[in-house]
């Protein structure tokens, strides 16, 4: 990558500063680096700091969007922060909704935003991994739930 971009571990999740403005080639390394280091760090979600971007086109600002996808299909969720408002108007300007990536003004309200993500999706894997043992009121013994012997 010609331009680094640190990527750091926050407790359960990474932190990308963006401080430099980046080069198409310099956004795709990113993206490949920030794929592996979540699949080897387990982090359960990614802020990616703006707070230092002058200019985004649509490129990167479509990058935003790809790296939230792509965090979800890893198990992570995504949150940018420090946007400013020449960049928001920009991406507005150039018709990116930024589909799927939660923003925040600060860190602080970005990390908030990232734990209540982060805990609401443990909410639901414990739900799932109940549903195994989740019998319906009108089927008290269950019995719905049990193989038929007969279909072996």
């Amino acid at each position: 990558m010609s331009q680094q971009v640190p990527v750091l571990r926050l407790g359960n999740a990474l932190l990308v500063s963006i401080q430099v403005d980046l080069q198409d080639d310099d956004v795709l390394a990113l993206q490949e680096e920030l794929a592996e280091r979540i699949v080897a760090t387990g982090a359960r979600g990614v802020i990616i700091d703006i707070s230092a971007v002058d200019i985004v086109d649509s490129f990167i600002g479509r990058m935003f969007s790809s790296i939230a996808a792509l965090s979800r299909v890893l198990d992570a969720e995504t949150v940018v922060v420090g946007m400013r408002p020449a960049v928001a108007i920009t991406l507005v300007e150039l018709g990116l909704s930024l589909d799927g990536v939660r923003t925040a003004l600060d860190l602080e309200k970005g990390r908030a935003i990232l734990d209540r993500l982060i805990a609401d999706r443990r909410t639901v894997r414990d739900i799932a991994q109940d549903d195994d043992e989740f019998v319906p009121i009108d089927d008290p013994a269950g019995e719905r739930h049990q193989p038929d012997p007969s279909r072996r």
